[in-house]
């Protein structure tokens, strides 16, 4: 499972141990999205600090938030989508200082 699919794609992978599910998890060119299935949400919230991707799910795939942004790890690309960083590539900034006059 170390190319990438674009589609409704779910690999699923038997593991013996989480220590194998992260090094099989990691062992790859891509990071966009990885999700973890378990009875466990201790676990499963250690798990995801291990996993190379940027958007890491936990007994959930491919659930969009708007308040969350999307982004990848790796070679899964450089940008990101929704959330409040989305509109980023369209803001301009601009920064001013006033200073009172003084007496």
């Amino acid at each position: 499972m170390k190319e990438k699919t674009f589609g409704s794609v779910l690999p699923i992978m038997l593991v013996s141990s989480d220590e194998e599910a992260v090094q099989l998890m990691n062992d790859s060119n891509y990071g966009l999205t990885a999700s973890v299935w378990t009875q466990d949400l201790e676990a499963g919230e250690k798990l995801f600090k291990l996993l190379e991707a940027g958007t890491v799910f936990i007994n959930r795939c491919d659930y969009p938030n708007l308040d969350q942004t999307w982004t990848g790890w790796k070679n899964s690309g450089m940008g990101f989508t929704l959330g409040p960083k989305a509109f980023d590539p369209f803001l301009k900034l601009k920064s001013y200082h006033i200073r009172e006059r003084q007496g």
